[in-house]
């Protein structure tokens, strides 16, 4: 069984219990009983800080047998970019050394470990660092001293910080990463003692969700690696992306660690199958190599990669073959910062310099092979070196282009750089803590001789200093720094080059997560050279609104429009909203206009119509009125009861007059008046055709022996009290019902959603029936009264042309009742003008077109003797 085949919590356990046998004795004499073979750089000092680099990115385990003692993992693959971070801290101890206004009267040391890219290595790694690696030392009787470092600088996988944390941080040795980015590790109850110079994966999930809402990628795939890195984005990125509102996933999968064709396969193919053209990764560059060989052996183009900070620079993925396929990729990078003279401390680096321990030479010496293998041994035929000469065997580091040497983008490094001069300013603040001013118990200072590792975690909370690049450092209540990403694009140059440029930056400002994009810039991988689109549903435009699609997540919708009365005005509607009261939606949907209004207008052909009638009418009344008045010495005037009929045409002319109320847009004032006017002027034309009626009567009656007493209660006066008497009970029942509940003007919407009719209502529909029921009762008696004198001689014929115009009368107004009730709106005035013009002219024509024709046309028969005559032939 291989040691890397154990699980974690067993290989922590056996290292743990190397590290325990240091206090297994209760005497004050402690031996360590094994080392752990490790590679390392070391340099002393007053105070010595730890490292943990991965200087070399792969590890070979030995076999098991369980009957001999294992040998010690051995590491393999030299990576020239963790040697550099390794280089970069010793540059900076070397310069806080230079530096006489930083820790003046001290000089730091450190020891470098190589993790090999291996938990067991790396956990070893830290406890070495925790407890040092003497064969054996005293502990005085307190047990009190200055610890082997006083922090660590790493480590560079989340995973392993984590489980170096959960044990170092126990004795609460200050560590700061980086390149830890797992937002776990700023929980301050697991981890009190962590730092970090690097974001956390939260601020880096919540960068990404910025750069998707800022191009509108609703619709996107999530792939990460399986371990802390990301799993922890997956959930943090699910959660934030769910919470801002910003998009959907189409799928979230979980790469395998190696070269896993089956699962690989499947995973590419749901990128191909996928609508979604934006696919997002959290993993490190070798999930990414695998992915990759599996995206060209399918030939998935057409996909815009967002890449995490992890292989946003991956150099080994910025090759002509696959940026066909990553071409135009986005990516958060760490922030790049320049290190003044780091490239000439870099020059100097050779196998024999002051390395005195064959750790620290042997690194050393890996990276003179890498660099310039021909040195060491006889070089393949035609052997080149990275700058295109051949290799001699002669160079020297300035005459061949390396990585080391490229400070171009000094990014992880920049980091390292700024956590190093943490804890230096941190150890520098303590130093110089005045006596009796401190920050501890009793205003006490801490000092190396008597140092309690706390009292370092206190300073590093508090540090705050700007680096010569003009960046402020300080951590937060979890130890994060202060966030700030640069947003990266890979482009292809025309020369062929690949280059993989800054495009913009998304920091934390007081208003939440800022990003600048210079778009101008950013190069995209596909045919129309503009960003791409990616969503599940097109936007809803104004008009219509959302409907999520059952089974489906929220972005994948249908877009329906908003029924009548409603609207959106807003791309992307969840609801329709419903318009004021006196507007309705537009014919878009997407905006209120006021809704039309109906009324009996003077405007329309209708309302001109019937206007012209009334009018007409009423000039009609007024020249029979004039015919009457200038031959009103006439027989047939006078033998006609001449003061009813001028009473006649006067209530006439206001019947005409009246229906003018019924036209217009319906106010208060003409809603109260239009009944009152219409039923008073009936009731008095109705009551003048009664007594007319009655006066006829008595006459008849009269004309026979022993009638003359019935004329005294016919006389003028009389008439008119009659006329008065009866109409002011009309004039009562108006009053009492404007006084209990007074017709008023009403915006009736329920025969047109769209349309505002405007019409009076009754308020009282018994006052209203009580009304016409009165004027009915008048008509209905006027037209029995005469009916009986229909037979009358012809001296008395007025009675005929009374009964006749009753009849007219009557015909019309019981037409006008279902009329009425049946018609919507300005047709229910209509129909109620009709009546009054009708009724108006029946009587007007009935009664007096008769007497005008004799008037006017046959005078000669305008005489007393010539009607007198005529009755008494007959009779």
């Amino acid at each position: 069984m291989r040691w890397s085949h154990l699980p974690f919590w067993l290989q922590a356990l056996a290292c743990c219990s190397v590290c325990l046998t240091v206090f297994s004795s209760l005497s004050l004499s402690c031996k360590l009983r094994r080392q752990f073979n490790l590679n390392g750089l070391h340099k002393p000092g007053d105070v010595v800080l730890g490292g943990l680099f991965e200087v070399h990115y792969s590890s070979v385990f030995p076999e098991l047998s369980f009957t001999t003692e294992p040998n010690q993992p051995r590491c393999q693959g030299f990576d020239i970019l963790g040697f550099r971070h390794s280089q970069t801290m010793a540059f900076a101890i070397n310069e806080i050394n230079m530096n006489t206004n930083l820790l003046p009267n001290v000089t730091l040391g450190y020891s470098l470990y190589d993790n090999c890219a291996t938990l067991g290595i790396a956990f070893r790694a830290s406890l070495s660092l925790a407890s040092g690696q003497e064969e054996q030392f005293l502990l005085d009787e307190t047990c009190e001293g200055v610890p082997p470092v006083l922090g660590i600088v790493g480590d560079s996988y989340s995973t392993f910080t984590i489980a170096m944390s959960s044990v170092i941080g126990l004795y609460k040795l200050p560590i700061v990463s980086y390149f830890a980015t797992c937002p776990c590790l700023s929980d301050r109850q697991r981890f009190p003692s962590f730092f970090r110079t690097i974001p956390s994966d939260t601020f880096q999930v919540r960068a990404m969700i910025q750069i998707l809402m800022h191009f509108g990628w609703t619709w996107a795939g999530l792939l990460v690696s399986d371990d802390d890195y990301g799993l922890h984005a997956a959930r943090s990125f699910q959660s934030d992306l769910a919470q801002s509102g910003g998009g959907c996933l189409a799928y979230s999968e979980i790469l395998p660690w190696g070269n896993d064709p089956s699962e690989l396969g499947r995973i590419v193919d749901l990128i191909k199958t996928s609508t979604a053209r934006v696919v997002i990764v959290f993993a490190h560059e070798t999930h990414m190599i695998h992915l990759m060989e599996e995206v060209v052996r399918q030939n998935v183009t057409g996909r815009q990669w967002i890449a995490s900070e992890a292989w946003t620079a991956a150099a080994v993925l910025q090759t002509p073959r696959l940026m066909p396929y990553l071409g135009g990729t986005l990516g958060i990078a760490i922030r790049r910062g320049e290190i003044p003279g780091l490239r000439d401390f870099l020059l100097r680096i050779r196998p024999d310099l002051h390395y005195n321990n064959s750790y620290g030479n042997n690194i050393v010496r890996q990276f003179w092979e890498y660099t310039f293998p021909c040195r060491f041994a006889p070089p393949p035929a035609g052997w080149v070196m990275a700058g295109g000469d051949l290799c001699t065997g002669q160079e020297d580091l300035e005459s061949v282009e390396t990585e080391l040497l490229d400070v171009s983008e000094l990014r992880p490094e920049y980091n390292v750089y700024k956590a190093v001069y943490a804890l230096a300013y941190a150890l520098d603040d303590m130093l110089r803590c005045a006596p009796r001013r401190g920050p501890f118990s009793g205003h006490s200072c801490a000092s190396l001789q008597r140092l309690e590792l706390w009292q370092l975690v206190h300073y590093l909370q508090n540090v705050n200093f700007t680096t010569s690049f003009g960046d402020r450092v300080s951590f937060d209540e979890n130890g994060d720094a202060l966030p700030i990403y640069d947003i990266m694009n890979w482009l292809l140059l025309p020369d062929g080059r690949i280059k993989v440029e800054s495009v913009g930056e998304v920091k934390e400002s007081a208003k939440g997560e800022e990003l600048t994009l210079d778009e101008d810039k950013i190069f995209w991988n596909f045919e129309s050279k503009q960003p791409p689109r990616s969503v599940c549903s097109e936007s809803c435009p104004p008009g219509t609104r959302m409907a999520r699609k059952k089974g489906q997540p929220e972005c994948c919708f249908d877009c329906i429009p908003c029924s009548e009365g409603k609207i959106s005005n807003e791309t992307d509607s969840m609801e329709c909203t419903s318009c004021p009261e006196d507007f309705w939606s537009s014919s878009q949907r997407d905006h209120c206009v006021p809704k039309k209004t109906e009324f009996l207008s003077y405007q329309e052909p209708l309302g001109i119509c019937l206007t012209t009638t009334s009018l007409l009418g009423t000039f009609i009344g007024a020249v029979v009125l004039g015919i009457f008045i200038f031959n009103r010495s006439t027989p047939m005037v006078r033998a006609n009861n001449s003061e009813l009929s001028f009473l006649l045409l006067a209530s006439l002319k206001l019947c005409f007059l009246c229906s003018l109320l019924f036209i217009g847009r319906p106010r208060l004032w003409t809603c109260q008046l239009r009944h009152a006017a219409f039923g008073i002027s009936f009731v008095l034309c109705v009551s003048c055709i009664l007594v007319k009626t009655m006066v006829v009567l008595a006459v008849f009656k009269a004309s026979k022996p022993g009638g003359g007493g019935s004329l005294k209660w016919f006389g003028a006066v009389q008439q008119r009290g009659t006329v008065m008497v009866l109409t002011s009970i009309q004039a009562a029942i108006c009053i009492a019902w404007l006084v209990s509940a007074s017709p008023a003007p009403y915006k009736n919407t329920q025969y047109h959603n769209d349309k505002i009719v405007y019409e009076c209502v009754v308020g009282s529909t018994v006052g209203f029936a009580v009304l016409l029921g009165y004027i009915g009762l008048l008509a209905i008696l006027s037209f029995l009264l005469a009916f009986l004198a229909r037979n009358l001689p012809d001296n008395f014929n007025e009675a005929k042309f009374i009964t006749f115009s009753m009849l007219i009368f009557c015909a019309v107004w019981v037409a006008f009742v279902p009329a009425y009730v049946n018609s919507p709106g300005k047709y229910a005035d209509a129909v109620e003008v009709f009546a009054i013009l009708a009724s108006s002219f029946g009587l007007l024509v009935a009664l007096f077109g008769p007497k005008c024709f004799i008037i006017l046309l046959r005078p000669e028969r305008n005489t007393k003797k010539e009607i007198m005559g005529r009755g008494i032939a007959k009779s």
